[in-house]
């Protein structure tokens, strides 16, 4: 996966995992101002899925950040 390896505090509803609320980025932590956008790839040979959330940030920046579903980790994609 392309993109740094990244900290999430993410609301699990009944899915784990389901949205970020605010995540640690060079060692500061951002907080989740509004999702933007949302999406899911899913890699049609494996059936692994990829979960994307376009966000505003407290540091008044957009970022895309990516839950790998297969490696249980998030990436800041930005």
């Amino acid at each position: 996966m392309a993109g740094e390896k990244i900290e999430v505090i993410a609301y699990a509803g009944h899915r784990a995992e389901e949205s970020p609320r605010a995540f640690i980025l060079q060692g500061k932590r951002v907080d989740v101002m509004k999702v933007l956008d949302q999406w899911i790839e899913e890699n049609s040979v494996t059936r692994e899925q990829k979960r994307f959330f376009k966000v505003k940030g407290s540091d008044f920046r957009n970022h895309t950040l990516c839950y790998d579903e297969a490696q249980l980790e998030w990436f800041n994609v930005t």
